[in-house]
C-alpha cells in the first residue's frame, strides 16, 4: 500500500467508509487522482481555480454530498460532472498544509449510518491536515531527490563532454599527421592502436552515462608502467617532448581507464602550459609503500591563490578553450581510491604535480629506466 493509499485508509477508518480516492496537485497544474481504495478510476482533472477547489479553499469545509443533495442552498456550489457520476461518493475532505489546498479526498458511503456532526468534521479536518502535511513533505523529498539526480547527471555529463573533447583532440592530431605519414607502416600501426583505444574509451563513456557517475567496475590491480608509456607515446607528436622515467613497475588498486585519464590530463596540461622549447617529464617511482606519479614542467606556472581557491574547483580554468573539469574530476577520483594530489608551482618557473596512491606491495618490480619519447 502506498503512502497516498494509507492516507485514504486512515481517513476512511474514522467514519466507517470502505475507501475513497485522493486528488493531489503535483506541481502548479490541476489536481489529479493519484490514489484510490475501492473507488473507481477517474481521469478527469480538477482545476485549481475551478468551483470545487475555490469553495474548499474559501470555506475549509468537509462537504457532505448527501447533505448537499438535500439542502443545496447551504452549499451553493455546482459539483464537477465526474463527482456527480461517482454513485457512492459521500464526503469531500480538503487537504490543507500551511493553509494551502494541496488536494482532497473523496470518501465512499459508510458501511453503517454515520451522523456527520461538527465533532466528526473537526476530527476529519485534523486528520486531513496531518495527512496533507505528511504527503507534502513526501512530495518535497521526492522533488529534492529528483533534483539531486538531475544535478548528478548534469555533473556527469560535464565530465563526459570533457573526456570527449580530449578524445576529439587526440583524433584531430592523428588526422593532422596522417597526410604526411600515411605511407609509413609504423604510423599506420600507431594510428590503428590509437583509434582502437579511442573507440574503447568512447564505449566506456557511453556505458558510464547509462549507469551513473560511479565507475562501472570494481577497483582492481592496475599496472602503472604501461599506462605511463601509452600516455607519453600518445603525445609524441606534440612539443615539448615528454621525458619518461620509470623507477619501478608498480600496481595500484583502481580502474585503468580512469587512472590513465587522470595522468593523461595532467600531462596534457603540462604540455599546454609549456613553450615548445621547454621541458615536460613524467616520472613513476615507489616510496615507502606509495606509488608516486610525478608530472613536471617548465611552463608558466600558477600562483598560490589560484591553486588554493580555484585549481580543483569545477568550471575553473586558465585555458581560453578549457572547461575547468579535468582537474576537479582527477582530484575527486584519486581521493575515491585512497590517494591524493599535491601541486607545487611557481609563476614563470613551472609546476610539479604529484599523485600518491597506495601501492600493491606484492606487485612492485624495480627496474630503473629513463628515456625520452620521440
Amino acid at each position: 500500500m502506498t503512502t497516498a493509499e494509507r492516507a485514504i485508509q486512515a481517513l476512511a477508518d474514522l467514519v466507517e467508509s470502505p475507501g475513497g480516492a485522493l486528488w493531489w496537485a503535483e506541481g502548479p497544474g490541476p489536481l489529479k487522482q493519484v490514489a484510490r481504495l475501492n473507488a473507481p478510476v477517474t481521469h478527469d482533472d480538477e482545476p485549481r481555480d475551478g468551483m470545487l477547489c475555490t469553495f474548499l479553499s474559501n470555506t475549509k469545509w468537509v462537504i457532505d454530498l448527501r447533505e448537499r443533495h438535500e439542502q443545496p442552498e447551504k452549499y451553493n456550489i455546482t459539483m464537477p460532472a465526474w463527482l456527480d457520476a461517482m454513485a457512492n461518493a459521500w464526503l469531500v475532505v480538503p487537504l490543507f498544509a500551511d493553509n494551502d489546498l494541496f488536494g482532497f479526498v473523496v470518501l465512499l458511503k459508510p458501511r453503517a449510518k454515520v451522523d456527520v456532526n461538527w465533532e466528526v468534521r473537526d476530527l476529519l479536518k485534523t486528520a486531513a491536515r496531518q495527512a496533507a502535511s505528511y504527503l507534502a513533505h513526501m512530495h518535497a523529498a521526492e522533488a529534492l531527490l529528483e533534483a539531486k539526480k538531475f544535478e548528478a547527471f548534469n555533473r556527469m555529463s560535464a565530465f563526459v563532454v570533457h573526456d570527449v573533447k580530449n578524445l576529439v583532440a587526440q583524433l584531430s592530431l592523428l588526422l593532422k599527421n596522417a597526410e604526411r605519414h600515411k605511407h609509413n607502416p609504423e604510423f599506420q600501426n600507431d594510428m590503428l592502436m590509437t583509434i582502437d583505444n579511442v573507440v574503447e574509451r568512447m564505449k566506456h563513456l557511453l556505458l558510464q552515462l547509462r549507469v551513473g557517475t560511479a565507475p562501472v567496475n570494481q577497483p582492481a590491480p592496475v599496472d602503472l608502467a604501461p599506462i605511463v608509456d601509452r600516455i607519453a607515446h600518445s603525445r609524441s607528436g606534440q612539443k615539448p617532448l615528454v621525458t619518461v622515467e620509470c623507477g619501478a613497475k608498480i600496481h595500484v588498486m583502481g580502474h585503468a581507464d580512469r587512472i590513465e585519464r587522470v595522468i593523461g590530463h595532467l600531462v596534457q596540461n603540462a604540455i599546454d602550459a609549456t613553450p615548445r622549447e621547454g621541458k615536460v617529464s613524467l616520472r613513476l617511482i615507489c616510496n615507502n609503500g606509495q606509488a608516486i606519479v610525478e608530472v613536471k614542467d617548465t611552463g608558466h606556472g600558477m600562483n598560490e591563490a589560484f591553486i588554493r581557491e580555484r585549481l580543483f574547483k569545477p568550471f575553473q580554468t586558465t585555458k581560453a578553450a578549457g572547461m575547468g573539469i579535468g582537474a576537479y574530476e582527477s582530484s575527486q577520483y584519486i581521493r575515491e581510491i585512497g590517494g591524493k594530489i599535491s601541486v607545487d608551482s611557481q609563476e614563470r618557473v613551472g609546476t610539479v604535480v604529484r599523485i600518491e596512491l597506495p601501492a600493491n606491495p606484492l606487485k612492485i618490480d624495480f627496474a630503473p629506466e629513463s628515456r625520452e619519447e620521440v
